[in-house]
């Protein structure tokens, strides 16, 4: 028997709907799975990890099951495969650490001569050992000799809230809304979203989540009567009712949500699909009023969306992009365009990036912005991807052929990359096949490609690296948690986000920040693109602050290869970077003219070099003395160095001699006391040690009239040595 096979959108559909479920195969007594939803994964804590999903399920489908349980739910399994019937199975599995009781309930499809088993699993709450209330769940379903009633309610009602389970609410909704068709009423359903409650849960307590929980399902309840709701896990709600007054009954929700849980509360926000859209089956309903609801999720207010034409739209260009992919790739409606990465120390191409568009032959240029996400939903990015890589290496191939520096070009992957395919060896084989260097294609990844498995992310950036590859971070800056990233990573290169640029002449900060990203970068070894450099001014000041590499539309915008052989030809190209100097220039780009310590530094030690600064200090001064407020490393080392080693000579001579009347430090403290204005000035200890020092005024306080002055020394010079 083979193994079944859904069609694509059908297949992405199913990935993607938010209810748990799974299709299973029964194939030479063997278990097989055909396809896991988002909210499966979600529920057993695989998360966006599909292919651990899928790996699990094939091969060791009971690993997180309770040991006690293992048997009774593997014979309940395998009665049904080979009889048919319902199945109906309580059982503990292990999540995030704890076992959580599972109810999977489902039964046998008939699709094109194959049977398949179609389960629907809910989560029924955590097991607690002591807990009166769950152990009676596990009594209730474990014993068949309780009252059927009492298996009834257990099995098929939410633990926390008293409300349908999804699976019996799917049945209670198929046959609500047939009624309400059938009195002349328009079904809507309304899905409702607690905002925030991951932060309110690590604030408050998961006990008060419950409690919150609880009182929204019981506030429902009294709109919507308890058979028209269902808790989809966690803190999502279904609901069915007629359109007629929804929104007067949400608009007293919301004003009445403001007071649950003694008003430590959360904003509710909702979806609405309307029937009037046309009658799809409940899940497809649940999922569209999910799509509506998510729409505003970083509003923070309670209010509800209905799913409109725009998402209809949206619905419908999805289903367009993906049924028509493979034929966009084959009869080349997407194009690779090529933007060019311009060396901030000469103004030539070292590197470009390549990007995707999308020219179709009904729906003309489509942006990257209308059909990449949908790719990446549906598990499908990895066909453009690998396409792209194919097309680059096609590029690089006739570069050299026509006798120009081959550069390197860098292709951007997605999470999903990673998750659908081993991505690490479809790219290495291609590149090897192709002859070309590893190191001349670069991995763009953005800091939502790692996303929380960071180990796993981390262990595949590491492959690409090990195997010759470069692998640059994009967008940095754009996340809350770049910084964190690079603690854990190491990149070869990070793309800083264009909205620095954006934001370039809106204040100084901008710079300010751009600037401390640049030496910080340095510091860690790792070079830096700035992307959305547009005007002169801001190439010029990129170049000071020691950014390496240029991108932007000042250069060039993303253009197609032939337009970028056509502009050889025609003698108007930037020009491609020899290979041979890369690094030369690339050791040039790096010197931050606004930063004195690139003196000091040793590009082999460049961790340890990073605080070895000129020598600087803070220092008050009264009438009578001076004191020091605060220095760094570099003063600390002068001072041992220098005043250290005059201890065996006259210590107390040179004190006399700088506090003293006549010394140019001390007159240099009273000039700028009085001026404010910065003076550099040369003192001389002992008849033969020279300093060089920079002297400046910070501020006089006003209670006190203590002065603070900043002094940093510029060099020294010893009788018969050179400058230090």
């Amino acid at each position: 028997m083979e193994r079944y096979k859904y069609g694509d959108e059908e297949f992405a559909f199913m990935e993607n709907s938010c209810v748990p479920f799974a299709v299973y195969q029964f194939i030479n007594k063997r278990v097989v799975t055909i396809a896991l939803s988002k909210g499966f994964c979600d529920l057993f804590g695989f998360g966006g990890n599909k292919a651990e999903a899928y790996d699990v399920m094939d091969n060791n489908m009971y690993r997180d099951c309770h040991p006690d349980d293992v048997a009774r739910v593997a014979e309940i399994a395998v009665n049904f495969a080979l009889h048919g019937g319902i199945y109906d199975a309580v059982y503990r599995s292990k999540i995030g650490g704890k076992y959580k009781i599972i109810h999977a309930h489902g039964s046998h499809i008939v699709r094109e001569n194959t049977r398949l088993a179609v389960i629907w699993y809910t989560d029924e709450g955590e097991y607690s050992e002591e807990g009166e209330a769950t152990a009676s769940v596990l009594e209730t379903s474990f014993s068949n000799s309780l009252h059927e009633s009492s298996l009834y309610r257990k099995s098929y009602y939410d633990y926390l809230t008293g409300l349908p389970s999804m699976t019996y609410f799917f049945e209670l909704a198929a046959e609500g809304k047939e009624r309400m068709i059938k009195n002349g009423e328009i079904p809507v359903m309304l899905f409702f979203d607690l905002n925030g409650m991951k932060y309110f849960n690590h604030k408050f307590g998961f006990a008060a989540g419950d409690t919150l929980i609880r009182e929204t399902a019981q506030l429902l309840i009294k709109y919507f009567s308890s058979e028209n709701c269902s808790r989809f896990g966690q803190d999502h709600f279904c609901v069915y009712t007629k359109k007629d007054g929804v929104e007067e009954v949400l608009q007293s929700i919301f004003l009445e949500a403001k007071s649950l849980n003694g008003g430590n509360t959360l904003p509710l926000r909702v979806g609405i699909y309307s029937s009037e859209f046309g009658i799809s089956s409940v899940s497809t309903l649940c999922d569209r009023a999910k799509m509506a609801c998510d729409k505003n999720r970083n509003s923070y207010i309670s209010h509800y969306t209905y799913f409109d034409e725009s998402m209809m739209k949206q619905s419908e260009d999805r289903r367009y992009i993906i049924d028509n992919l493979d034929r966009a790739i084959k009869e080349k409606w997407i194009q690779v365009y090529y933007q060019p990465i311009v060396r901030a120390s000469t103004g030539r191409v070292c590197d470009e990036e390549a990007l995707a568009r999308w020219i179709d032959k009904e729906k003309g240029f489509l942006s990257p912005a209308e059909f990449i996400p949908i790719l990446e939903d549906a598990n499908l990015i990895y066909k453009l991807d690998l396409y792209v890589a194919d097309e680059i290496l096609a590029k690089m191939k006739r570069q050299a052929d026509e006798g120009l520096y081959v550069v390197p070009i860098s292709v951007n992957l997605s999470r999903s990359d990673f998750d659908t395919c081993d991505i690490v060896s479809e790219i290495e084989k291609r590149v090897e096949k192709a002859g070309i260097s590893r190191d001349k294609l670069t991995i763009e990844i953005t800091e939502s490609v790692i996303g929380s498995d960071t180990d796993y992310m981390r262990s595949q950036v590491e492959r690409f690296q090990k195997l010759g590859f470069k692998v640059w971070m994009d967008d940095f800056g754009s996340g809350y948690s770049s910084l964190d990233v690079l603690q854990s990573f190491r990149f070869n290169l990070i793309k800083l986000d264009m909205k620095f640029m954006q934001q370039f002449y809106e204040s100084e900060k901008s710079k300010i920040i751009l600037t401390e990203l640049v030496k910080m970068a340095l510091c860690l070894g790792i070079d830096t693109i700035c992307e959305g450099v547009e005007d002169r001014e801001q190439v010029e000041f990129l170049k000071e602050i020691g950014c390496t590499k240029l991108q932007g539309f000042y250069f060039c915008r993303p253009i197609p290869m032939e337009k970028v052989f056509d502009r050889y030809k025609q003698g108007i190209q930037i020009g491609f970077e020899n290979p041979a100097e890369s690094d030369y220039f690339a050791s040039l780009g790096k010197i931050n003219l606004y930063d004195l310590s690139v003196i000091n530094h040793d590009s082999a030690e460049i961790y340890g070099n990073y605080f070895n600064t000129l020598p600087m200090v803070i220092i008050e001064s009264d009438e009578v003395s001076l004191s020091i407020v605060r220095c760094n490393k570099s003063y600390r080392d002068f001072i041992r160095k220098y005043f250290s080693s005059l201890q065996k000579e006259r210590k107390s001579q040179v004190k006399n001699q700088l506090l003293n009347g006549g010394s140019a430090f001390i007159e240099a403290l009273k000039k700028c006391k009085t001026d404010a204005k910065p003076i550099i000035i040369d003192e001389t200890i002992l008849g033969r040690i020279r300093f060089h020092v920079y002297v400046r005024r910070i501020e006089v306080n006003p209670v006190t009239k203590v002065v603070a002055f900043v002094l940093v020394v510029l060099g020294v010079t010893e009788e018969g040595k050179k400058e230090a």
